[in-house]
């Protein structure tokens, strides 16, 4: 074979695939009792006649499809849909996944006790409820 090459033996030599590294994916629901908060806060949600979130909400990166995060609970269209921004409940997640959702445009919340202010004070206002 080198001798049809006449000596150029670059394209003989193997080269190790670099296979590309997995993104990371940020956040998610660790515990049984993390998930049971987050039920007992959809249904308490629910109870004010607003939309049940999605629990477990993968988020992608709107350009390329990649997931990004998995939010603990999220309302991607907002509580009042299409009316107000999305907004995403994460519970015990590092500073990292909390500006992962920002930056894509979320309102955050890291308390239950906060997110249900921001419903009373700013949602069921807006709805006269």
């Amino acid at each position: 074979m080198e001798e049809l090459l006449h000596g150029d033996l670059h394209c003989l030599e193997a080269r190790a695939a670099v296979a590309p590294a997995a993104p990371t994916v940020l956040g998610g629901v660790t515990s049984d009792e993390e998930e049971e908060q987050l039920e007992t806060l959809n249904d308490w949600v629910e109870a004010q006649d607003l939309p049940r979130g999605v629990v477990r909400f993968d988020f992608a990166d709107p350009v390329t499809g990649e997931q990004r995060a998995v939010f603990d609970l999220a309302w991607p269209q907002g509580l009042q849909e299409e009316l107000s921004q999305p907004v995403a409940v994460l519970l015990y997640e590092e500073t990292p996944m909390v500006a992962v959702a920002s930056q894509a445009g979320y309102r955050c919340f890291t308390a239950v006790a906060d997110f249900k202010a921001y419903v009373r004070a700013e949602v069921l206002a807006d709805t006269g409820a």
